[in-house]
């Protein structure tokens, strides 16, 4: 850190480790152990995207890498606050070769110099065994390098204990975060 930045009280952002997200498939098993919580195969990464050529050309480009798997399908979506969503599927639930790909979106956006405009990636988990199912999604925050649960159960409501629960489960395995305000809610997120 520099004397004006020390004087001005500004911080450095966290570089972000997308290695983190290669933590998430051994810290399944916690989630399913503790707390019955399993991968539904769908997983997405949210940017703003990029305007002109150079933008489209980095979408093109993650899609056709992603076309190359031959277990999951992809889609592109817009939502409502301009941000882009990658979303992959799995026909069979693979949750390392999942990671394998959003890391790989991840990573071709900031190669490609995105790397700011990269906002999140979310892995879905769901119950097997409760009805109706409860949801959850795994919150990467790419400019933070942590992680933090996200559990949707209707119209702009969450389940505020489950993610507790989760936090309790994974803290030892993952980077949690640890500001409970930057636990945003995407209702609207492809996954979970």
């Amino acid at each position: 850190m520099g004397f004006l930045d020390a004087l001005f009280a500004r911080s450095r952002p966290v570089p972000p480790n997308l290695d983190v997200l290669f933590a998430i498939p051994p810290a399944t098993y916690t989630l399913e152990a503790a707390i019955g919580l399993h991968p539904t195969g769908v997983g997405a990464v949210c940017f703003k995207a990029a305007e002109g050529a150079s933008g489209q050309h980095s979408e093109q480009e993650i899609l056709a890498l992603l076309h190359l798997e031959a277990h999951i399908t992809t889609n592109l979506t817009r939502d409502e606050f301009g941000y882009t969503w990658i979303t992959c599927r799995q026909e069979i639930i693979d949750i390392a070769e999942l990671v394998t790909a959003l890391h790989a979106v991840n990573a071709t956006l900031s190669d490609n110099g995105f790397g700011a405009s990269l906002l999140c990636t979310v892995i879905g988990f769901s119950t097997l065994d409760q009805q109706p199912p409860h949801r959850l999604g795994l919150v990467y925050l790419y400019k933070r390098g942590t992680v933090y649960p996200f559990a949707p159960t209707g119209a702009q409501q969450r389940d505020n204990t489950l993610e507790l629960q989760v936090r309790a489960a994974l803290s030892a395995e993952l980077p949690v975060e640890s500001e409970l305000e930057r636990w945003f809610p995407l209702w609207d997120a492809p996954a979970p």
